[in-house]
């Protein structure tokens, strides 16, 4: 005959509630990690800024929070970057929007030639102006996702491997990688030929002479060792490239209030003006390296630039008038951008 199971004593069945009752509480205080995911090398300044918030949202959250990065497209190639945030295999993606043309046509318009707005050209001034626009143009384009800020870099130069570009009649029949549907438009009616390369094999394919030039600021030229491979650069760089950092909404929302408020409170415009500062930086740098890699920097003359001008000027007519047919406020948003 079994003896009879003892029965727990008041203070050990009080003993256990507590500490199931604990385990929750214990759970949601456990240190959150978020991860970001860029399709830039390691020695980026996206990099470097991510790494820069990540320590700041750990010590402002007292641990509590931390971002785990994933450069160099290591979780998806960069047309992916935004669908990576919205199914959330990543909880925050810093993606191009060139990479996938016709997605995100307002934030592209930014892209078209010489456009900045009236304040100046510099990374700090478009991006802050660019993301301050979001709320009221540019948040319907991205379903499915929370965009923290929105940057636009300097504009692209065109590096070549065998000869310089003295005037616009050079780019003719250069086979040229390109960021972008409007760097594509752009280099089409300056009679070169736009060949898609993502940028990590950009390098490898001037290298072999399977493309004579690319498209990129100076900043980007460094971070993917351009210099190495190209003899010429020719300024001014004629339009832009945009990148919008996402952050999967359902992620966002499941944090604790106050890690929310630290999120809101770390981006927006004040976080696009830091990170576009540190661009205009490292284009500063960036032009450095390429000249101490004895690439040659030609500048097309006055009277070229405004023949550039007048060639692409179209360009942005075209697009407003097709967004605006579509019932997209196109216009608005040039004009609120360019003030």
């Amino acid at each position: 005959m079994s003896k009879p199971t003892p029965r727990l004593g008041r203070r050990t069945l009080l003993g256990t509630a507590a500490v199931a009752l604990a385990r929750p509480a214990l759970a949601q205080s456990a240190p959150i990690e978020l991860k970001l995911s860029h399709f830039l090398p390691p020695n980026h300044t996206f990099q470097k800024q991510a790494l820069l918030w990540s320590s700041e949202l750990e010590k402002a959250s007292g641990g509590k929070l931390t971002l785990k990065l994933y450069p160099a497209a290591q979780l998806g190639p960069p047309p992916r970057q935004f669908d990576l945030a919205r199914n959330g295999v990543a909880d925050i993606a810093i993606g191009l929007t060139g990479s996938t043309p016709g997605r995100y046509p307002l934030t592209e318009l930014v892209s078209e030639p010489f456009l900045a707005p009236k304040e100046g050209g510099l990374c700090a001034i478009t991006s802050r102006r660019l993301t301050s626009l979001a709320p009221e143009f540019l948040t319907p384009e991205y379903p499915g996702m929370k965009l923290l800020w929105a940057l636009t870099t300097s504009p692209l130069l065109t590096f070549t491997t065998k000869a310089p570009i003295r005037t616009p009649a050079d780019f003719k029949g250069l086979r040229i990688r390109y960021a972008g549907e409007q760097s594509a438009e752009i280099l089409k009616l300056l009679q070169s030929v736009p060949l898609a390369v993502p940028p990590g094999e950009t390098q490898d394919g001037l290298a072999k002479g399977i493309i004579d030039g690319a498209t990129f600021p100076y900043e980007g030229a460094q971070s993917f060792d351009i210099g190495t491979v190209v003899k010429y650069g020719c300024e001014p760089g004629i339009s832009s490239a945009s990148f919008v950092a996402v952050m999967n909404p359902k992620k966002f929302e499941g944090l604790p209030a106050e890690l929310q408020a630290l999120i809101t409170s770390t981006t927006g415009p004040a976080m696009a003006a830091r990170v576009g500062a540190a661009l205009d930086e490292a284009e500063d740098a960036g032009r450095a390296y390429m000249k101490a890699k004895g690439v040659e920097i030609t500048t097309l003359s006055p009277a070229s630039v405004a023949e550039v001008k007048t060639l692409l000027a179209p360009l942005l007519e075209t697009r407003l008038a097709k967004l605006e047919a579509e019932g997209k406020p196109a216009r608005k948003f040039i004009a609120a951008y360019v003030a």
